[in-house]
């Protein structure tokens, strides 16, 4: 298909790029999206990012961003500091802190006129979720990281003085925050939205029932217009069972072999293998039980090579206390943590053992093309690109099929 329209778009907290993504592969009746800009703060993440896309990448806090006078308060306060300081070691950090502040406003200044640079017809992003998600702590507006989302509502009320709001506004965030604080934490945001001129419609949809990827991920994903015709005209959220993909246990079989690599062995890739030598407390043998004083026991005894015992199926220690199944045929939803080792890492059982999922087949059971168009980078700087990073970006991540779904039928409703 030949595009012949495209709409601008302009990416906050873009991450590795899964929204991105997602919406530069929706097509519809000859239009499409043109990705104008994207802002990233994480450096590992804007390097997975620069691999896969050449448009301009901002890369920075995109609170100093849209206004960088906030060094100069940040500054102040360092130099009251700096002035009640009496110890020698403290003084040297604040005046490095100082400096680093008076370096940072001009290149601020600059980041702050590229991104107002460009007239864009769609503003997205996944803004941070740990202060909502059931996996953090859920503070909330009380966590910095949840007022990250008055971003959006601060860049929009900039691109108005200079080329217009931006004519749909499309979120993303943990399915949490419909229900946070029973329900108040939305209505602020809706609330924010709305006063900004915008029309709010939002559903709850899990990847595995939207997807062909057999993942257990539900998101809230949140799209505003800003002429009644677009929002009219929009009517997924409304008939999301027209979009519904059913499948049975023989269908996930077959996509999750299509995510996992099985040329994987202990030989060319221990390091993603369970062992005893490695996890001594995750194999421990009936005896060895019996023979751990009662007050020392766990409540249940680990095996896992008794206890995971199917393929093409998802396991997980939970809480370091008993393993667990995922009875949906499908793997739990992938965590920004999950590349720490320890508890609640999705399992599998392979021919020769049992290990834990791959960076590429996390990204995989994220929806990324890898090896058909999108890259994991080798190196960050001079050094081998940390695992690490790899299964943090995966867990922070959008499922790309479940975006592009949705940026298809925003393309239908814009005339």
């Amino acid at each position: 298909m030949i595009i012949t329209k495209k709409y601008t778009v302009g990416s906050l907290f873009a991450g590795i790029g899964g929204i991105c993504l997602g919406f530069k592969q929706a097509e519809y009746d000859n239009t499409g999206f043109d990705l104008t800009w994207a802002n990233e703060i994480d450096e590992h993440a804007a390097e997975t990012y620069r691999t896969n896309f050449n448009h301009e990448l901002i890369v920075g806090d995109i609170e100093k961003i849209i206004d960088p006078t906030i060094l100069d308060r940040e500054k102040e306060v360092l130099m009251e500091n700096l002035q009640k300081e009496d110890d020698e070691k403290r003084k040297l950090s604040l005046k490095k802190l100082i400096e680093e502040c008076e370096k940072e406003k001009p290149e601020y200044e600059k980041k702050n006129v590229e991104i107002l640079n460009h007239k864009i017809d769609i503003l997205m992003g996944g803004f941070p979720c740990q202060s909502f998600s059931l996996a953090g702590a859920r503070r909330g507006f009380a966590d910095h990281r949840g007022n990250l989302f008055l971003s959006v509502i601060n860049l929009v009320n900039l691109l108005e003085r200079i080329h217009g709001k931006p004519r749909v506004l499309f979120l993303e965030n943990v399915s949490n925050l419909k229900s946070h604080d029973c329900g108040e934490t939305y209505k602020v945001i809706k609330c924010e939205l709305e006063n900004a001129g915008y029309i709010i419609k939002e559903t709850i949809l899990n990847t595995m029932d939207f997807s062909d990827l057999p993942q257990n991920r539900a998101r809230i994903y949140i799209v505003g217009f800003l002429n009644q015709e677009d929002a009219d005209s929009f009517t997924m959220f409304d008939n999301t069972n027209n979009y519904f993909k059913a499948k049975t246990p023989l269908d996930r079989k077959e996509d999750i072999k299509k995510v996992l690599d099985l040329s994987l062995t202990k030989d060319n890739a221990s390091e993603y293998y369970y062992t005893k030598a490695k996890y001594p407390g995750y194999f421990i043998t009936e005896e060895e039980y019996l023979n751990i004083p009662k007050e020392k026991r766990k409540a249940e005894r680990i095996n896992l090579d008794e206890q995971i015992t199917e393929e093409y199926q998802f396991y997980q220690v939970r809480r370091g206390m008993y393993v667990r199944k995922n009875m949906s045929n499908v793997c739990p939803t992938l965590t920004a943590n999950m590349g720490t080792g320890g508890h609640n890492v999705p399992l599998i059982k392979v021919a020769d053992g049992i290990r834990k999922l791959t960076p590429t087949e996390t990204f995989k059971l994220q929806g990324f093309p890898i090896g058909d168009g999108y890259t994991l980078p080798g190196k960050f700087g001079a050094r081998k690109y940390p695992n690490g990073s790899l299964y943090k970006q995966a867990g922070n991540a959008v499922s790309v099929p479940v975006i592009k779904l949705i940026a298809e039928e925003i393309l239908k409703s814009l005339k």
